[in-house]
């Protein structure tokens, strides 16, 4: 099963210290730094990527969804907020999906739908994490080694959910 990451586009780039100055300097400067670190992450990890961003009618837009450097990028319509794109976008994906925004609203509605969500701190980490890894050729995190061999047993086993939902955070 191949993930689709979700990310909720300005939430994201305003939480990272870098990202965040590029887009006070200019939206379209922080969109292409986030869109130009993602398509290093795609090369490595191999997940579908979707970007979400409210659109305005202030910026010209090229339409509702296309594809940067390997990256979809989706922009929302008159009317409509990327909120609203992101939970219809986790609702048809559904388990398939990986929400990562920091918006509490946002990550509760995805997860009815059965789509896992990380914060966009804890993705900023994971992405600094594997640019890390890329500059030093370290492809040995990814051996599928997944922890201990102490059995836990079925008393302190996670539910079924939270061990899919837990097995997909640490895909990404």
């Amino acid at each position: 099963m191949g993930l689709h990451v979700i990310i909720d586009g300005y939430n994201l780039i305003r939480r990272s210290g870098n990202l965040g100055a590029l887009d006070r300097a200019a939206l379209e400067l922080g969109r292409d730094a986030l869109v130009d670190r993602l398509a290093k992450y795609k090369r490595l990890k191999r997940h579908k990527i979707t970007v979400v961003f409210d659109g305005s009618q202030k910026y010209y837009f090229p339409g509702p969804g296309f594809s940067e450097k390997g990256i979809g990028l989706k922009f929302s319509r008159h009317g409509e907020n990327a909120d609203g794109l992101i939970i219809k976008m986790a609702q048809k994906e559904r388990e398939k999906a990986v929400v990562i925004s920091s918006d509490h609203e946002v990550c509760r509605k995805a997860s009815l739908f059965g789509a896992a969500f990380m914060s966009s701190e804890e993705f900023l980490e994971k992405l600094e994490m594997t640019e890390m890894m890329d500059a030093a050729g370290d492809d040995a995190a990814d051996d599928g080694w997944s922890g201990s061999t102490v059995k836990k047993g079925p008393s302190r086993r996670l539910p079924k959910r939270l061990r899919r939902v837990r097995r997909k955070r640490e895909k990404l």
